[in-house]
């Protein structure tokens, strides 16, 4: 049965009995999600379980709180986690291409760092005074001369076979040159030639004997030279080891428990004892550089270093990175590079550590829009999950086109939670298209636009508020701000039973309330703020709504709102700007005649129409087959348009319009144009809920206020949106005051009785309509239509012209 709404069930309001504080300064703050219990219960399922893949999207619309909800829940869980480790990279002294990775209890790495550090310092300062020591000097000379002294008595030896034979020695810079001599001195090459080929002859054969004793002498005195040298590097490795061997112990002695760490410090140690040069004395300045930076002649020393890339020391639990920037490298790491003579080098030291990196043992959130957004970020996150360890790569490596060498730091091993935020339409689209998605995020949480406005909620929602004052030193809201703020937040949710989730737009209003609230120099925000701030917000973005109710009212849009027409209805619409939605109405107007087209959509037809508009006009000619042409073939050509429409049809929640208008063109009834009409119709004449009904209720008033309410216009809705109503007071006040009406229905029956002030008509026993009613008379003119028709076999239907075409 139709009904007209009442004020009190156009809008709920709070009752200020549901509010037990006077203000929220009195509440304590918020340290819950709220309203998510779904989300929150999934959250708890996806960290707690064990097993690769458990990892968690998070689904919701933005403004819903999923990110903050997330993060702060993620942050009171971790706080009960153990602390992971660190990780550093250090030298690979057989491969320094690829640097190995070193795993340190949590604050461990960073004592590791500093204790190389130190034992390299105390090794520079050390190694120069033990070479300088008179001991070394003395072992050295000792060692130096007693090497001596067997070359001098090997080149004495040779130089006195040398003499025997006729010839004397002399050095040269390619070795020693034999020299003969003639009675007692030595020839130049001149006069040896000039020599008589008998004595040149037996001077060459003696050279000959005499150059393979020089052979046997010469490598006697290189093997003498590398023996000095065997024995100078024993020497130096047993003062430089006597040094610093108590050091390195020591050092060891502290990591006993760590065998890799061990095994670094005695690559060091062995390191250190082959480059002795570089401890001993500063680097000669070559000729082409002629001068030097500091950091030049720390780079051999850098191999010695520790890079901590992981320092979880001041940590407290697992970490929670929120990486809001997820590109490939801030994710994954990078390796730096530095300029030196016009070329860009790098080592172990310029490894730079990821978000993936700093999360390990802990949780990772992404916003899912960003990770696609980035290349190669959701493929390597894939890979990263699926192998269970993170690796420091260049990025032009995973496109193939690098061909220099570089580095290939030891990937490290992977343990954390990752929880991706974004819409559920993402979700459904990896999930569809993406066969390795839903194995390695098996945890779905979604976060609920909505929930149940009950006293437990309401009571919530002001800690929430209160959270929002506190956190951002805003003035409190006084009981009746919050009472408005609760009704605004069931606007939001477009039911009157429910509250929004929406907390990014709820803690806006409190917001602008504030700036209100001190404008006024008021202690507390009240309802007047409050009310204010939604006025306000409105009256920024209506620009749009208030040019077409211009247009309206200056008659460029014909919008009627007075007296009754034929075919002719009043349909209402809303448009979306993004931050603000309104009503509008068009005018829907209907034709009829004979054919056998059947309901013809002009919309459709001109391609302005949606594919949902289309089957709701389709709907339309279910509707009159199963009510009129149960006994009777239904053969007319009716047109249907939405009159100064330019931008296109969406959505059914017309077509109960379109129905009315074509009831009153088949009956001949005129329609009420000061009751505008909503709601889907199904093929059994019954009403559907539509979207956005506060918003056309609103905009239809809006429209009737400027031209001028007379107390005779409404508009009707479908009876199961009723629950939907929060409308603004304004139209409260016009409800309570009979200068706007609302409407309800469940029937297009119910419908037609309200718009034309005749009886609908039930159909009776003999399958007759009850006489003089809308149905009868609509009934009569299909039949009517149906025997003249019959005069026009030949007539084309609308399928056949398309045959044709």
């Amino acid at each position: 049965m139709a009904k007209e709404l009442s004020a009190e069930e156009i809008r709920l309001k709070c009752n200020s009995d549901v509010i037990t504080c006077k203000t929220t300064e009195e509440l304590t703050p918020l340290r819950e999600i709220i309203g998510q219990e779904r989300a929150v219960r999934a959250l708890k399922f996806g960290l707690s379980i064990k097993g690769q893949g458990f990892n968690v999207y998070a689904a919701g619309y933005p403004g819903t709180g999923r990110t903050t909800a997330v993060k702060s829940f993620l942050e009171e869980e971790a706080k009960g986690k153990p602390v992971p480790t660190d990780w550093c990279y250090v030298h690979n002294f057989a491969n320094p291409y690829e640097p190995k990775a070193i795993k340190l209890p949590a604050g461990q790495g960073a004592h590791f760092r500093d204790d190389v550090s130190t034992f390299i310092a105390e090794a520079h300062k050390v190694l120069p005074k033990s070479f300088d020591s008179e001991d070394y000097t003395t072992r050295r000379a000792a060692t130096i001369k007693a090497v001596e002294e067997e070359r001098q008595k090997l080149i004495i030896e040779i130089t006195r076979k040398a003499r025997e034979e006729g010839f004397v020695l002399q050095a040269s810079r390619v070795g020693w040159i034999s020299i003969p001599l003639v009675k007692g001195k030595p020839i130049s090459d001149e006069e040896f030639i000039a020599l008589d080929p008998q004595t040149r002859e037996t001077i060459e054969k003696k050279k000959e004997k005499l150059s393979e004793e020089f052979t046997s002498a010469l490598r006697q005195l290189r093997e003498l030279e590398s023996k000095a040298d065997e024995e100078l590097s024993k020497l130096n490795h047993d003062v430089a080891l006597f040094a610093i061997g108590d050091i390195a112990a020591e050092l060891k002695k502290e990591y006993e428990n760590f065998p890799e760490v061990i095994a670094q410090i005695n690559d060091v140690e062995s390191d250190i004892l082959k480059n002795l040069a570089q401890f001993i004395k500063e680097p000669e300045q070559s000729e082409q550089t002629p001068f030097q930076l500091p950091w030049m002649r720390e780079i051999p020393l850098r191999k010695y270093e520790i890079n901590l890339i992981v320092d979880n020391a001041s940590m407290k639990g697992a970490p929670v990175i929120m990486a809001s920037n997820p590109t490939y490298q801030n994710l994954f790491g990078r390796i730096e590079k530095e300029a030196q003579f016009g070329a860009l080098v790098t080592d172990f030291t310029m490894v730079r550590s990821g978000s993936l990196h700093r999360a390990n043992g802990g949780y990772l959130i992404l916003p899912v829009e960003e990770l696609l957004r980035n290349p190669f970020s959701y493929d390597g996150l894939k890979r990263a999950l699926k192998n269970e360890q993170v690796a420091v790569e260049e990025v032009e490596e995973r496109t193939g086109f690098i061909v220099t060498k570089g580095l290939k730091p030891a990937p490290i091993p992977l343990s954390l939670k990752v929880v991706l935020i974004g819409n559920p339409l993402i979700f459904e689209q990896l999930f569809l298209l993406d066969m390795e998605f839903n194995q390695l995020f098996k945890v779905k949480a979604d976060f609920d636009t909505t929930m149940d406005r009950t006293k437990e909620n309401v009571q919530r929602y002001a800690a929430f508020a209160c959270t929002v004052c506190q956190k951002e030193n805003l003035k409190h809201l006084e009981k009746s701000g919050l009472a408005k703020l609760i009704e605004h937040s069931s606007r939001l949710a477009e039911d009157q039973q429910k509250l929004s989730t929406r907390f990014a737009e709820v803690a806006d209003i409190v917001r602008e309330a504030s700036f209100y609230a001190s404008e006024e120099n008021s202690d507390y925000i009240m309802e007047s703020h409050v009310k204010k701030a939604i006025e306000e917000k409105i009256y920024r973005s209506k620009l749009i709504q208030e040019k077409i109710q211009e247009m309206i009212a200056r008659g460029f849009l014909l919008i009627d709102t007075e007296d009754e027409k034929i075919g002719q209805a009043n349909g209402l619409s809303v448009l979306d700007l993004g931050d603000f939605a309104f009503g509008s109405p068009s005018r829907v107007t209907a034709t009829v005649g004979l054919g056998r087209e059947g309901v013809v959509d002009i919309e459709r037809e001109a391609r302005t129409g949606g594919p949902i508009h289309t089957k709701g006009v389709l709907i339309l000619s279910g509707y009159l087959n199963q009510k009129y042409a149960q006994d009777k073939p239904l053969s007319l050509s009716a047109r249907l348009v939405f009159e100064q429409n330019y931008q296109g049809v969406e959505g059914d929640s017309a077509s109960s319009t379109e129905l009315y208008a074509l009831l009153s063109a088949f009956s001949q009834i005129p329609l009420k144009q000061n009751i505008a009409v909503t709601g889907s119709v199904n093929q059994r004449g019954d009403i559907q809920a539509i979207g956005g009904v506060n918003e056309k209720i609103e905009g239809f008033f809006e429209i009737c206020k400027a031209k001028g309410l007379t107390g005779s216009h409404g508009v009707m809705i479908p009876q199961s949106n009723v629950q939907n109503l929060m409308l603004k007071e304004e139209i409260v006040e016009a409800v309570e005051q009979k200068k706007f009406h609302i409407y309800a229905v469940s029937t297009i029956d119910e419908g037609v009785e309200i718009l034309t002030g005749m009886k609908a008509g039930e159909k009776q026993k003999d399958g007759n309509f009850e006489k003089e009613t809308v149905n009868d008379l609509v009934d009569k003119r299909l039949k009517e239509m149906a025997e003249k028709l019959k005069q026009y076999p030949t007539l084309p239907t609308e399928e056949s012209k398309k045959r044709e075409d």
